[in-house]
């Protein structure tokens, strides 16, 4: 019994799942109360909520012809498929707004085995709408289709060269014209235009240079959701089609676009595949209001009472062409795919061998889903994303915050487009967190999350992460950088509103500001401590420079003063051998009784003794001079002057005798120092 039991818990979450994603009622409790009235019937469920042609879902497969004649007739191979699919009526030139239905009419009837082969391998079909001046042209190409082609059939219709034509309008960006469609993940309708600047504009094209001026704008819609008497001002480009806008409208209000009812938008936007530019609507604001209709079966009979009837068919139209916006595709709405099979590209490549190109890919993926709207996510490895968040400075530090993707989860499409990129989350985010994100969805990259989460965290919070089921997901992980270790503050699961991810986010903040604060203190102390360790070591440094230099200032004065003893002894023995030498040159001293003229003379020296000694009248000066030099007064340094008169004998020829000098017989000199 309890096997049967558990076999009927998983058969209702998948019927659950399918219902959610056929219907794109995101409320689970909503959800299941329908399917409760209808015994858990699926298709009988559905029938209560989709308006359908007959009431009932139809395994047919008429939609792609009727798709097939609002643009021109089918080729070949559709032909093919849609004959083994079932008779295929007469063309018809309806609205896209019963196509669609048809094509949803299969989504889980049993399909004949023969045709399921044929109808496996059916191309999925793009719808174009293209504008160009005051034309408007429809066309349908298969989704492995060039952008290149679709310029080729342009050119046909337009007549203007490939090579002056400028394809504008894609989500992505400009595309080159070898790019194939499957790659940029395009939705089944889509709004292009064409620019031709190289070709000027004549008088009959006035009216396009208002266009091409409207499409560059930007339009303020100021839009009433009546029901909870609340106004968002939103911007938009002019190239938005209303469709986008009643999407995104739906992300805000929860009101699927199949039970919006508009009041204000002007009698031109017939279609909401138009853009805003061409709708009509007022620039730079306009007003308009929404609410939900009262019930699902009021929409399948609209009266003229209704003030927007047109709008309202529209939208119904395209509930299941945009069913890839739920993660149904082609194959499943003929009953050919597992419900859980999308064909959008997935947030993260498996086994990719560089974190940061893996995390590159998420944030395009991302911004291509939701709009450039999002978080900045850190790209990086998880190590690099907690350096950046946990060791710097104190008051640098933030928060990490682990945002965990899983495509398989019911919860991710609204989580994504609701909170994650709610301006007020986002904006919070960027301010106080370091976010970081990976996707769980393969089981490679989930198994590469969590050896990563045990590196870091511990084996405690990857067990965590294990407990949480699929449709749990996705995650956001508040992790804050303790000292010894990091802590996960809080789990956030997908099944939250703004209101509470912002009370948690801020719940977490004020923790975090608390230990922040502890931080920044301890810190400050830690740099007060070392700038006076700092001023210590620089002053013990001052002190023992200025040591070395008197050190050294005193070992070269040392030096200079050794080297003047040594100078000084080396000039005092010069002078001591000059000495020695003249001594020995002179001529001896005469005998007093000599028979030759003798001239005594007396010399006074600086100190006050006197020099005494005879010579030879005969004799030069320069034996005087050499005499007096000989007793330490050199020439050089000293002058030889008479009493009286007071005469100077050094300046006299040296060459002259002592008789030519008159110093005979005796005569008393005194020696001075030369200034």
């Amino acid at each position: 019994m309890a096997s049967e039991s558990g076999e009927s818990n998983m058969d209702r979450e998948m019927i659950l799942a399918d219902f959610q994603a056929c219907t794109g009622i995101d409320n689970i409790a909503e959800a299941i109360t329908l399917l409760e009235l209808n015994n858990w019937d699926l298709v009988a469920a559905i029938n209560g909520v989709i308006p359908q042609e007959n009431g009932i879902l139809q395994s047919n497969f008429s939609s792609e012809a009727s798709q097939s004649t609002m643009f021109g007739p089918p080729n070949q191979s559709e032909a093919a498929d849609a004959a083994a699919g079932g008779a295929v009526p007469p063309p018809s030139s309806s609205s896209s707004s019963s196509s669609p239905a048809s094509s949803s009419t299969s989504a889980f009837c049993p399909v004949n085995p023969a045709s399921r082969h044929i109808v496996e391998h059916q191309p999925r079909m793009l719808n174009f709408r293209v504008e160009y001046r005051q034309r408007t042209i429809e066309l349908v190409l298969e989704e492995g289709s060039t952008v290149g082609e679709i310029k080729k059939i342009l050119e046909a219709d337009l007549g203007i060269p490939v090579s002056k034509m400028q394809l504008k309008g894609w989500k992505s960006g400009d595309v080159s014209d070898s790019t194939v469609m499957r790659s940029l993940h395009l939705p089944k309708n889509n709004s292009l235009y064409v620019l031709t600047p190289d070709i000027a504009p004549t008088a009959s094209t006035s009216k396009n240079s208002d266009l091409q001026e409207s499409l560059n704008q930007n339009f303020l819609l100021v839009i009433s959701h009546r029901e909870a008497q609340r106004d968002y001002s939103l911007n938009f480009p002019g190239t938005r089609t209303i469709q986008e806008v009643k999407r995104n409208i739906s992300d805000l209000t929860n009101i699927p676009v199949r039970h919006q009812q508009w009041d204000g938008w002007p009698a031109s936007a017939s279609d909401d595949s138009m853009t805003l530019a061409v709708s009509g609507v007022s620039y730079p604001c306009h007003h308009l209001s929404v609410c939900r209709r009262s019930s699902p079966a009021n929409s399948q009979e609209p009266t003229e009472e209704c003030a927007d009837v047109h709008m309202v068919s529209d939208s119904e139209g395209d509930d299941f062409e945009d069913a890839s916006e739920f993660g149904v595709d082609d194959s499943e709405m003929f009953g050919m795919g597992s419900s859980t099979t999308c064909r959008k590209s997935p947030m993260m490549p498996e086994n990719s061998e560089n974190e940061a190109d893996a995390l590159l890919h998420f944030t395009a993926e991302f911004s291509s889903r939701y709009g450039e709207t999002h978080p900045m996510f850190f790209i990086g490895t998880l190590e690099a994303a907690s350096q950046e968040a946990f060791y710097g400075k104190a008051r640098d530090r933030k928060l990490l915050a682990i945002y965990l993707h899983n495509d398989d989860s019911v919860l991710g499409n609204v989580f994504c487009s609701q909170m994650m990129c709610a301006d007020s989350i986002v904006s919070y985010l960027s301010q106080n967190f370091i976010t970081w994100a990976w996707d769980v969805t393969k089981e490679a990259n989930k198994a590469r999350l969590l050896t990563m989460c045990t590196r870091h965290f511990g084996s405690v919070v990857t067990q965590t992460i294990r407990t949480y089921k699929t449709d749990q997901f996705p995650l956001l992980l508040i992790v804050m950088g303790k000292r010894t270790s990091n802590e996960v503050l809080n789990v956030i699961q997908g099944n939250t509103t703004v209101d509470e991810l912002m009370m948690r986010l801020m719940g977490a903040m004020e923790i975090f500001i608390a230990q922040q604060q502890e931080d920044i203190k301890d810190e400050d102390e830690r740099e007060a401590r070392e700038t006076v360790k700092r001023e210590q070591d620089e002053a013990y440094r001052v002190s023992l420079e200025a040591d070395r230099k008197k050190r050294e200032a005193q070992e070269k004065e040392e030096a200079e003063q050794v080297r003047l003893e040594r100078m000084k002894k080396e000039q005092e023995d010069e002078k001591e051998a000059i000495r020695l030498s003249l001594e020995q040159a002179l001529p001896s001293e005469p005998d007093e009784d000599s028979a030759e003229q003798i001239s005594k003379l007396r010399i006074r020296t600086p100190s006050g003794e006197f020099l005494e000694r005879r010579f030879l009248g005969s004799c030069k000066l320069q034996v005087l001079f050499d005499f007096v030099a000989s007793k330490g007064y050199p020439f050089e340094e000293f002058k030889l002057l008479t009493t009286f008169p007071r005469k100077n004998i050094t300046q006299m020829d040296p060459g002259s005798t002592l008789l030519e000098a008159k110093l005979f017989p005796q005569e008393t000199l005194f020696l001075e120092a030369r200034e």
